[in-house]
C-alpha cells in the first residue's frame, strides 16, 4: 500500500493511498466470509452460500463495506507511520463504483491535524483585579432579601380596589388581533403591583380594578419586547381580581436570626451573610482573571486553527440551546433562524477552540496530568452529589470517551488555576464616574 501526504496548510493535509490489487483482493474475501456466515438462505448452510448468489443479493452492499474497510485501514497505517495527530474526522474522497476485486484502488482524504503551536509568554502574565469588598449596604440588601423570602401575604379586607404596593391573585385570558397567543393565560397568578415582575403596562393596569369583577385592559408591547411576534403590538386581556392580599415582614431581629439564618444573634447572621457575599464576588472575580488571561493567551500566541473543531464546537452550543430559542429569524434580517443562531454563536466556539488547544500544549510542556486515580475520585464525587442518580453517572463515566473527556476537563482546570496563580495580578480602583467625583 502506498501513502503519499500533500501539505495544503499547516492544519490540513491531503492524505493519498495507492491500494495494491492483492489487498482489495483480501478486503472482498474478508467481506464475502463474514456475510457468508450471516446469511440465511433457503437451500444453503451457513458459510456455504456461493459468492455469486451473496452478489446478487448484496452487491452494492459488500462494496460498501469493503470500501469502508479499506479507508479505514489506510488511514490507521497513514496516521501510524506519519505520525499525524488528528483532530478531526477526516473526509475522504473516493468513488465506490472504480472499486473491483482483483484490481487496484486509489482514494484521497482531507485530514486536519493539531496546529504546532510556539508558545510565547505564558507564564507571568500580567492581569488586572478590581479593588471590591463587601460593604453594609449590600449586606442590608441581602438580609431584605431574606426578611422578604419569609413574608407572610395576608387577605386584605381594608380595601377591594387593587392599589400600589398589593399583591393579587388574578384569572386573566390575552388576545392580540383577536387571536389568542402563547403565555396570555393564566389562573391563580399571583403579582405584586410594582414589583417590576411583569409587562409595566399590564401591571398599571391592574391598578384600580375591583375585587371579583371582570375587566377588560389594553396593553401594549414595547418595539424591542425579546419575542418577536409580539414586539410593538397591542394585547388585550380579560382580568379577573381573585383576591387582594399585603405583605407582612418578620422583623428583622435576633429571633429572625435563629428561625431562618441558623445564628445566635441578628450581628452574627450579619457577619454570615457579608462571608457569603465575600465569596461570591471572589468567585466572580476569579472567573473575570481567568477569561482575562485565556484573552491573554490567544492573543498573544497566535496559530491557525482547524475549521473542523470549530465547526464541532459550533454544533455543539446549537445543540445546547435547541429549544430555548423561538423560530424567528433576526429582526430586520434576511438570515434564516438556523444561520442567525450560528452567527451568534460561532465566535465562542472560535474562542473555545483557541483556548483548548493553547491549555493542553501548556498542560503538555508544565507536565499537568490527571491520573486514573484523580479521575475515579471526580467521578465518585460527582455519583455523591447526584444521590439517587449517581448509578447513571457511574455507567456514563464507564465509557472511555466520557472518561477522557472528564480528564481533559480537570487538566484544562488544573493548567489554567496553575497559570493564574503565577500571573502577576495588579489590583486597581473601581473607575469612578466625573459626574459621582463633583458630587
Amino acid at each position: 500500500m502506498k501513502i503519499a501526504l500533500d501539505r495544503i496548510s499547516a492544519v490540513q493535509q491531503r492524505v493519498r493511498v495507492d491500494v495494491p490489487p492483492e489487498t482489495v483482493s483480501e478486503e472482498f474475501t474478508a467481506v464475502y466470509g463474514k456475510l457468508s456466515l450471516q446469511t440465511k438462505l433457503k437451500g444453503f448452510r451457513p458459510g456455504k452460500v456461493p459468492r455469486s448468489v451473496l452478489q446478487g443479493f448484496y452487491g452494492e452492499q459488500i462494496k460498501g463495506e469493503v470500501l469502508s474497510r479499506l479507508v479505514e485501514r489506510s488511514l490507521r497505517d497513514a496516521v501510524r507511520e506519519h505520525g499525524m495527530k488528528v483532530v478531526t474526522r477526516p473526509r475522504v474522497e473516493a468513488e465506490a463504483d472504480r472499486l473491483e476485486e482483483g484490481k487496484a484502488f486509489s482514494f484521497s482524504a482531507l485530514v486536519e491535524v493539531q496546529p504546532e503551536i510556539e508558545l510565547k509568554n505564558y507564564l507571568g502574565i500580567e492581569l488586572e483585579k478590581m479593588r471590591l469588598s463587601v460593604d453594609e449596604a449590600q449586606i442590608d440588601k441581602a438580609l431584605q432579601g431574606l426578611q422578604d423570602a419569609h413574608a407572610q401575604l395576608i387577605p386584605l379586607e381594608e380595601h377591594d380596589r387593587v392599589e400600589r404596593g398589593d399583591f393579587v391573585l388574578l384569572d386573566f385570558f390575552g388576545t392580540m388581533d383577536g387571536k389568542p397567543f402563547a403565555g396570555g393565560k393564566g389562573e391563580g397568578y399571583g403579582l405584586e403591583i410594582g414589583g417590576g415582575k411583569v409587562l409595566p403596562g399590564f401591571e398599571e393596569a391592574i391598578v384600580g380594578l375591583k375585587k371579583d369583577e371582570e375587566h377588560t385592559i389594553r396593553v401594549p408591547y414595547l418595539e424591542d419586547y425579546p419575542r418577536r411576534e409580539l414586539a410593538g403590538k397591542v394585547a388585550e386581556f380579560r382580568v379577573m381580581v381573585r383576591e387582594i392580599k399585603k405583605k407582612v415582614l418578620p422583623a428583622l431581629d435576633d429571633e429572625f436570626a435563629k428561625d431562618h439564618g441558623e445564628c445566635a444573634t441578628l450581628a452574627e447572621l450579619r457577619e454570615k451573610v457579608r462571608v457569603r457575599l465575600q465569596d461570591e464576588l471572589d468567585q466572580i472575580q476569579i472567573k473575570q482573571l481567568r477569561e482575562q488571561l485565556l484573552t491573554r493567551l490567544i492573543e498573544g500566541n497566535p496559530f491557525e486553527i482547524p475549521q473542523g473543531l470549530v465547526e464541532e464546537q459550533i454544533r455543539y452550543f446549537l445543540e445546547r440551546s435547541r429549544g430555548s430559542r423561538g423560530g424567528d429569524a433576526e429582526v430586520g434580517s434576511n438570515r434564516s433562524p438556523v444561520e442567525a443562531a450560528r452567527k451568534e454563536v460561532e465566535g465562542r466556539a472560535l474562542r473555545q477552540v483557541q483556548a483548548a488547544l493553547l491549555i493542553e500544549k501548556i498542560a503538555a510542556v508544565e507536565k499537568i496530568e490527571a491520573p486514573d486515580k484523580e479521575i475515579q475520585g471526580e467521578i465518585d464525587h460527582l455519583a455523591h452529589a447526584a444521590k439517587e442518580q449517581g448509578g447513571l453517572v457511574r455507567e456514563f463515566y464507564q465509557r472511555a470517551d466520557a472518561r477522557e473527556d472528564l480528564r481533559a476537563r480537570l487538566v484544562f482546570e488544573r493548567t489554567l488555576d496553575s497559570l493564574l496563580e503565577r500571573a502577576k495580578v495588579k489590583e486597581i480602583d473601581l473607575a469612578v464616574d466625573a459626574e459621582e467625583k463633583k458630587s
